[in-house]
């Protein structure tokens, strides 16, 4: 094995986690149950209809950092479409990182796509069977990220942003997701 590899294995065995921390009550976590891999159909993305392009995305969520934090990896299109070639106009492969904050009983999240340079920052939690995200971009624009329609196997995203109106959510992205078994 090459000094890379032991490098990229050791990273990874200190990254991740088998399971939640102790530290985060079971009332309180809100992600595990998206522990896994799935794939999904964009239907928006830039607050474009592209559900007739049949564009695909596949996601990777797992405990990490001694169970403190849920991370993600969100690709579209699915490696094994993602050419050289392939533009920045539909393209994502980015991370997030959630961690719970029991000061505030909530989730912070960071969402990074270097593709695109694109940063969020929010503050996610239950509200009745769904899970809201809110936050507010770099450049001052609120955020709010939905989950709905969440079954063990499959769910439902909803990203949007407020219109300078002050009235008006925009819908910039929406995914429908299900979970891959095996």
């Amino acid at each position: 094995m090459n000094i890379a590899a032991i490098q990229e294995a050791n990273l990874h065995l200190a990254l991740a986690a088998p399971c939640r921390s102790h530290e985060i009550p079971e009332s309180a976590d809100v992600y595990g149950w998206l522990i896994g891999s799935w794939e999904f159909d964009v239907l928006q993305h830039r607050a474009v209809d592209v559900s007739a392009q049949g564009l695909k995305g596949e996601i990777h969520f797992g405990w990490v950092l001694e169970g403190r934090a849920v991370q993600d990896v969100w690709i579209v299109p699915r490696r094994s479409e993602r050419t050289a070639e392939t533009g920045k106009t539909h393209n994502m492969y980015g991370t997030t990182l959630r961690i719970w904050d029991a000061a505030i009983q909530a989730w912070r999240i960071r969402w990074i796509n270097p593709v695109s340079c694109h940063f969020d920052e929010q503050i996610g939690r239950r509200i009745g069977s769904d899970i809201v995200q809110v936050g507010t971009r770099p450049d001052g624009t609120p955020t709010r990220w939905r989950y709905t329609e969440i079954t063990p196997d499959s769910f439902h995203w909803i990203g949007e942003s407020f219109l300078p109106d002050g009235q008006t959510w925009l819908l910039e992205a929406e995914f429908q997701a299900k979970r891959i078994h095996g």
